[in-house]
């Protein structure tokens, strides 16, 4: 059984959405409940998550909006840039540690702690833009993870897999240009899901032509067409990629009982796509994979799916 990392923070909580808003506190505590049930709280090496420094968060981010965000939440106004994105005082200081929880989960498969990991994180972070708060997302976790592990580490290629069911927008432009990060996304089609981008034409730009693959999936489409269509494709993309790191933005809401989209995974789709992902990391890149909570909004699926794709990392 390979050793897995589990990188959570309690601040992760104070990030106070409202009642109502699907991307909520409970999410994170329906995860925690799963795990526990299942006895992988207990076999999985816990992470001790840290605030990210301003330097590497400005990787990706303009400068004036991360200034941007404190002050809106020093302020105590109620949303930034848009109101499916709502803050509260603690938003600012969650999104540091957000980040922050996931660069130490490189530290942790960097330093040979643990051979992959999980982060249990919040707010998410797959939408969000270098100057603009979008899809509920603030700082792109996944981005500077992805610029964290090329300049900290000096490893020069990173592969971005990308199975939320919304569009990767902020990651995809963060890495259009650049041949070094291949970002992959498996996605809803735009033309009927958030946020509107993810056309199998947008391909990469300049330099970077060529490493960007979006495969966008039909609504209703079955378990079976979904993995289909990721073995094909994405495992393709991969094996001619041959990375250096795997990050998966493993958002959980194309479960068929997710209410925010129209497709049809399984706890067992999540759990296979994990299984193929490892089985290459561990050809390619020593096994490294960590792998970070974006989406996912039936509370159950959520922690369901999640216990799965734990599972399948630890083999």
């Amino acid at each position: 059984m390979k050793k897995v990392g589990f990188s959570y923070h309690p601040i992760y909580l104070d990030h106070q959405t409202g009642r109502f808003h699907p991307e909520r506190s409970s999410r994170l505590e329906a995860i925690l409940r799963q795990l526990k049930k299942d006895g992988l709280d207990s076999q999985m090496l816990a992470i001790e998550a840290y605030e990210a420094s301003i330097d590497w968060i400005k990787e990706i981010h303009d400068g004036n909006y991360i200034k941007r965000l404190h002050s809106a939440c020093q302020a105590g106004e109620s949303f930034l840039d848009t109101q499916d994105c709502p803050i509260s005082p603690k938003t600012y200081e969650a999104s540091i540690w957000s980040a922050g929880g996931v660069l130490a989960a490189v530290d942790h498969v960097m330093e040979g702690k643990s051979e992959r990991a999980f982060c249990a994180v919040r707010p998410p972070g797959h939408h969000a833009e270098q100057g603009q708060a979008m899809g509920f997302c603030f700082f792109n976790n996944i981005a500077i993870a992805a610029r964290y592990i090329q300049k900290r580490y000096h490893l020069e290629k990173v592969f971005i897999l990308d199975w939320d069911v919304h569009h990767g927008n902020g990651t995809q432009h963060s890495f259009a240009s650049d041949p070094s990060v291949f970002y992959c996304s498996l996605h809803e089609d735009p033309r009927h899901c958030y946020p509107g981008t993810g056309y199998e034409e947008e391909m990469g730009l300049g330099n970077g032509k060529g490493y960007t693959l979006n495969c966008p999936i039909a609504p209703m489409t079955e378990e079976e067409d979904f993995l289909d269509t990721f073995e094909t494709k994405v495992l393709t993309a991969i094996e001619k990629f041959k990375p250096d790191f795997i990050l998966i933005s493993a958002g959980f809401d194309a479960h068929k009982d997710d209410p925010l989209a129209h497709l049809n995974l399984t706890e067992t789709g999540y759990s296979k796509m994990t299984d193929s992902i490892v089985k290459l990391a561990d050809a390619f890149c020593k096994g490294r994979v960590v792998s970070v909570l974006e989406g996912g909004y039936n509370l159950l699926a959520l922690g369901n799916s999640v216990s799965a794709h734990i599972q399948s990392l630890m083999k």
